[in-house]
């Protein structure tokens, strides 16, 4: 059975996790006295015992805690775990969910410039807490899978040049997270970036291999302007392309509008996160998840494996 092997807090953001013999994990905060604690995504650390003896196998100086970890975990593979997975330590009451897979590392921590190596990026992977209580060295860790009929997840990303500068006012974001949210969908991120290709490519990356939500829908940048970068980004980070939903969404717009031939709009998936251009105006993002959302569900019950195909016999 898997179990809790150290637990580890730091008050500080930006230095090394110290080893504790037991810590108090609050509901929807993390652990008391914690500096990564608050109302976020990443409110608990998890990192597997057997990746950290490895790693010190191969000749790194490193104590527990030094990775930035929470909890290390034995007797468990950690990554393989999707978003959503429940671990519940103890005979209860703590429950943690998984938020999120790996990390992204922009500026190396001391143990890569020293290693040149870190395992915390691949190895390691967040949670949030669902029930509080203590926990010690020693504790049983159970795992369940993700709750059936849970709902879906998404992100919004809007792109806006102006926008992201403050010289407009974002519209089409929120009333994107309005309509998914009315639609029983849980929304993850909402974000407003730049037109720039760059920033929205790591953005699809980090929302599909990270926080693996189930779909992705951007707004804006789907035009014949220089500065249209949205079908481009979204083409360059899928791994198969779903042309049937921007194909339907522009026939659909056709019948509203002839300016709807001007779209340059693409679907695609990473992973098992659907992406989806929508235009940048409100009224067209009205219209078209009023199109959309009722037909997506079968989609992306295929993508989470828990949905029939479509063949007769």
């Amino acid at each position: 059975m898997a179990k809790i092997a150290a637990v580890c807090i730091s008050e500080k953001k930006g230095t090394p996790k110290r080893p504790v013999e037991c810590a108090y994990f609050r509901e929807n905060w993390g652990i008391e006295g914690d500096a990564h604690a608050g109302s976020w995504h990443r409110q608990i650390s998890l990192l597997s015992k057997e990746k950290i003896d490895q790693f010190r196998a191969d000749g790194a100086d490193v104590r527990d805690g030094d990775f930035g970890e929470n909890l290390i975990v034995e007797g468990l593979d950690l990554p393989a775990l999707p978003v959503g997975t429940r671990l519940q330590i103890g005979s209860g009451p703590v429950l943690l969910e998984i938020s999120q897979i790996g990390k992204d590392c922009h500026d190396h921590c001391a143990i890569y410039k020293r290693m040149g190596d870190c395992i915390m990026p691949r190895e390691g992977i967040f949670a949030i807490v669902l029930k509080g209580g203590p926990v010690k060295a020693g504790d049983p860790l159970q795992v369940f899978a993700p709750e059936a009929g849970r709902p879906y997840t998404a992100a919004v990303l809007t792109l806006s040049d102006k926008g992201s500068r403050g010289q407009r006012r974002d519209e089409s974001g929120p009333l994107m997270e309005k309509l998914l949210q009315e639609a029983g969908y849980d929304v993850k991120e909402s974000l407003l970036l730049s037109d720039d290709p760059e920033p929205l490519e790591r953005e699809l990356i980090r929302l599909a291999d990270q926080r693996r939500v189930d779909v992705i829908f951007t707004s804006g940048g789907t035009g014949f302007s220089p500065r249209d970068n949205t079908p481009e980004a979204t083409a360059a980070v899928c791994d198969r392309m779903a042309p049937g939903i921007a194909q339907a969404l522009t026939a659909y717009s056709m019948s509203i509008t002839p300016r709807a031939m001007f779209s340059r709009a693409v679907s695609g998936i990473r992973r098992q996160t659907l992406i989806i251009n929508l235009p940048g105006s409100p009224k067209a993002v009205q219209e078209s998840l009023d199109y959309l959302l009722p037909l997506l569900g079968h989609g992306l019950d295929i993508l989470r494996g828990t949905g029939g195909e479509c063949a007769r016999h």
